[in-house]
């Protein structure tokens, strides 16, 4: 039994993660609460373990041969590559669909974050997609959530105006997650990912869906509104500093002024 370990305040450093709290970890037992960690995971066996939890051989020659060859690769190109080799695994069994499901309910944040690679990976149309990582967008687990913006960002900058068109009703979600999830999808710069050179150039595309969030009840959804506009600030200043002002003067209070506060750290830096 886990159950013990679920509340836990994670070490401050890897050398002090509890053994009980590693060997949850890397059976697949429990999420991980903090990014020690997360390095600390042995990645091997988290795979074969999750192999085995959703029905795949944890001995498959794409398992071996991917685990073989992960030192090469950056931490965050390690678990593509995994992700990959149980997609790929799964793509051809009878209970494809069982397995996904399993994978997307694992306990294991890590084995989620997987599960929303396979959206990434899967040739649905740009709405199905959406479909598809909506749960992990609500995911409770923090890195579930950014792995599942990241599954579809390449699909936002080519597919512009079908994106927010698809993300409109996600911004006046009650769910704060979700609402989170369009502004952070969107960002014109974002984080460890390719920028959407569109809104780079053109942020007000996107403004439909912002102004919605301009004085939203949760500082989450606040903090990403304010990173997006700071990204755009960085090509277009004035428009970002114009935005701001009209939103202080239409909806004045202590949320928004949040939001321009932190939107505007570099324009007005």
């Amino acid at each position: 039994m886990v159950q013990h370990l679920l509340g836990r305040k994670g070490a401050a450093r890897i050398a002090l993660i509890p053994a009980e709290v590693l060997e949850a970890l890397n059976d697949g037992q429990v999420p991980t609460v903090n990014l020690n960690e997360f390095l600390a995971l042995d990645l091997g066996r988290l795979t074969r373990n999750v192999a085995r939890h959703i029905g795949l051989s944890p001995d498959a020659d794409g398992i071996t041969d991917t685990l073989a060859m992960l030192a090469a690769f950056r931490p965050v190109k390690r678990h593509e590559h995994v992700a990959r080799a149980l997609y790929d695994l799964a793509r051809g069994h009878p209970d494809r669909d069982a397995i996904a499901h399993r994978l997307a309910t694992h306990a294991s944040d890590v084995a989620r974050g997987w599960a929303t690679q396979w959206v990434q990976f899967s040739e649905l149309p740009l709405p199905a997609k959406l479909q598809s990582v909506r749960r992990f967008a609500a995911d409770p687990h923090f890195g579930v959530r950014e792995m599942a913006w990241m599954a579809v960002r390449d699909r936002v900058g080519p597919q512009l105006d079908e994106a927010l068109a698809l993300l409109d009703a996600w911004v006046h979600d009650a769910d704060e997650n979700i609402r989170r999830f369009a502004s952070e999808l969107t960002r014109p710069r974002g984080v460890w990912c390719a920028p959407i050179e569109v809104l780079k150039a053109q942020p007000w595309r996107a403004l439909p869906l912002l102004e919605p969030l301009k004085s939203d009840s949760s500082r989450y959804v606040r903090t990403s509104v304010a990173n997006w506009l700071n990204d755009a600030s960085k090509s277009q200043p004035q428009w970002v500093d114009e935005v701001c002002r009209r939103w202080v003067r239409e909806a004045p209070g202590p949320e928004c002024e949040q939001i321009v506060r932190r939107a505007c750290r570099t324009v007005r830096a």
